[in-house]
């Protein structure tokens, strides 16, 4: 307890707020909600601690490599996997605090990647990357539930992000889909879950929110292959779903920037969408559509996910629950497969959608008095004009009459809703 909470309560007590028998159970109270709680700022020390101490050793291991036998080789390649183990193990039967088991979790998870590659690098054992990291993956994802370890479960993440788009996108070499990527992050889910409803408002949960999606939006690249012009679909279905999934009520008590999937969901549909409103992206699209791809199948496994959570929400909250950004990509795709080939009339629909959207965030923002997405929803029309400005025949002057009333547009809305603010306040 802080020396500053110390000396409120005893003004507390000099001016007669409270009795010094009332102050000393408030000090009590704090002193042993206080026992055995991590501290944070030691947490994050330790996991760095762990990181550069793995790194010193790896450095000085390295400088004089080459002059070392190769049995001296393998035992120092084995040394940090060893020593790893036994902090890990000491950390889990000595039920160890948290900053323990996230420093020796964070050490035996990188001890792992260098132990196998310094064993191939010795022996000349071949493989390709993916393999290695997959191999890494599979012998350190127990550790998240072994430990309960908030970083090797945001390292595991991030590797298998590498995993997909190095196995799927980088890889030219072959045509391999990185199926195992979501077997990874749904092992993660249990744990995420755990973390989010006991703990919505922590720094930890917020990293996690924005990683995971992140994660999604990236490694879904990987799984398109030649039907490249069905990626759109795959994109704006899974952004839906991102979004869908924001809004659900474990999220409720979250705050919209700390909401990475709400977020990523919106900005990702807008501009998909945006993209859809210009005549070449139309042009460019095939006149006959092959069913029997890969693309399409998981287009449609994201579709009845998104499909399914919606229907929860409806389920739920009711249909008046539901905003247009969550079934936007039901109008793309009814637009994209039925009315393709009508000429202008998908052009006009997608514009209309997502002038439509920027509406709908500006009624969103209104509701809740939130600038921020209130502006947003000004700034999706603002930025749809500006697509217009240089795909249409319009004079120059109708232009400056546009942009005149986007800009007056902004200025007003703010200036209403702050003066309606200020009369609830009062």
């Amino acid at each position: 307890m802080s020396s500053k909470f110390n000396k409120e309560l005893q003004t507390l007590v000099g001016d007669k707020i409270i009795s010094p028998e009332l102050a000393d159970k408030i000090e009590q109270y704090y002193a042993t909600k206080d026992v055995g709680k991590p501290n944070k700022l030691f947490m994050i020390f330790g996991i760095f601690g762990a990181l550069l101490v793995g790194s010193g050793i790896i450095l000085m291991l390295a400088h004089n490599w080459d002059d070392f036998s190769r049995l001296t080789k393998t035992i120092l390649a084995f040394g940090p996997l060893l020593l790893g183990q036994i902090f890990t193990g000491f950390s889990i039967l000595k039920n160890k605090s948290v900053t323990w088991k996230e420093a020796s979790g964070t050490f035996l998870f990188f001890a792992v990647g260098a132990c196998m590659a310094l064993v191939s690098q010795i022996y000349n054992i071949p493989g390709e990357l993916g393999s290695f990291l997959l191999t890494w993956i599979i012998l350190c994802l127990p550790l998240v539930y072994l430990l309960r370890s908030h970083a090797v479960a945001l390292l595991t993440i991030l590797l298998s992000t590498y995993y997909a788009v190095e196995v799927g996108l980088w890889n030219y070499r072959n045509t391999e889909t990185p199926w195992l990527y979501i077997v990874f992050i749904g092992a993660i889910l249990p744990y995420y879950y755990r973390l989010i409803t006991t703990n919505t408002a922590s720094n930890t949960v917020t990293i996690f929110t924005w990683i995971l999606p992140a994660s999604i939006a990236i490694a879904l690249s990987a799984f398109i292959g030649r039907s490249e012009d069905l990626g759109f679909v795959m994109y704006i279905t899974m952004f839906g779903f991102l979004y869908t999934i924001g809004r659900l009520p474990v999220f409720k008590e979250l705050r919209t920037l700390r909401n990475g999937f709400l977020i990523i969901g919106s900005l990702g549909t807008v501009v998909s969408l945006m993209i859809f409103t210009f005549r070449w992206i139309w042009d460019e699209l095939p006149e006959t559509f092959n069913y029997d791809t890969q693309e399409l199948y998981t287009a449609v496994v994201v579709f009845l996910l998104s499909i399914s959570v919606l229907g929860y929400t409806v389920i739920k909250k009711g249909i008046r629950a539901v905003n247009l950004f969550q079934v936007a990509f039901v109008v793309f795709l009814l637009v994209y497969f039925l009315l393709q080939d009508t000429g202008v009339l998908p052009v006009v629909l997608m514009n209309a959608l997502v002038f439509a959207l920027g509406m709908s965030a500006i009624k969103i923002g209104a509701d809740k008095f939130n600038f921020g997405i209130l502006n947003y929803g000004l700034l999706i029309i603002s930025i749809l004009i500006i697509c217009r400005f240089f795909d249409t025949g319009m004079s120059f002057v109708v232009r400056g009459i546009l942009f005149v009333m986007v800009g007056a547009g902004f200025f007003l809305t703010n200036y209403i809703m702050l003066k309606k603010q200020q009369r609830i306040k009062k």
